[in-house]
């Protein structure tokens, strides 16, 4: 059954036009109203309150930042979920945007089938319904099966750091740390940082 609630607006702060468009048309296609933005300041000048809606994010911007935005809601108390769309190399920012209370990131070029989950996720916050947590006993069970060296990966991963910067630390390849990961993903039942950020944040 459909409820009046169950639409919300999608705020889209991108300033690559082709981007903009191609997830403008994905969303609308999807029956979402999407309100478009090239920079975060002309998000600021348009944002309305009252409209049940969320923000989808990218990180670099002309003029003010994502993650200077992200601050700026913050002090004006908006609350609203926010998911963070970012090039690979931002991933370290991308985990702080996280940290201060984005509800998901994605790497461009961003799938659109995660984008459409991680919107499901932001409408179901809108409705109240928190996403559940995993209950810690199973977190500490699923960690309990990661062996010493990718629980070492594990705390890397969750400080921001890419695989290269991993691999030089932990005096491994990358192609090693790429597996690590996956297994890592494996074990956790993770989709990738975002979850483990929100299992071990």
């Amino acid at each position: 059954m459909n409820t009046p609630d169950e639409k919300i607006a999608i705020y889209l702060v991108e300033n690559d036009t082709a981007v903009l468009k191609s997830l403008s048309a994905l969303f609308n296609a999807h029956g979402f109203e999407t309100i478009e933005c090239v920079t975060a300041e002309q998000f600021l000048d348009i944002f309305d309150p009252q409209k049940r809606a969320c923000l989808v994010l990218d990180l670099r911007l002309p003029g003010m930042s994502g993650m200077q935005l992200q601050a700026r809601l913050t002090e004006l108390h908006i609350s609203l979920p926010i998911i963070v769309v970012t090039a690979h190399g931002d991933v370290p920012v991308a985990v702080q945007a996280m940290r201060a209370g984005a509800i998901d990131f994605i790497e461009k070029p961003a799938d659109a089938d995660r984008l459409l989950e991680a919107i499901a996720s932001a409408r179901g916050i809108l409705q109240n319904k928190l996403p559940a947590d995993v209950p810690k006993n199973i977190v500490d069970d699923r960690l309990s099966k990661l062996t010493h060296r990718e629980r070492e990966v594990l705390d890397h991963l969750l400080q921001g750091k890419l695989n290269k910067e991993i691999a030089g630390e932990l005096n491994l390849s990358p192609r090693t740390v790429e597996v690590h990961r996956s297994r890592i993903r494996e074990k956790m039942h993770a989709r990738g940082i975002a979850d483990l950020i929100r299992m071990l944040g």
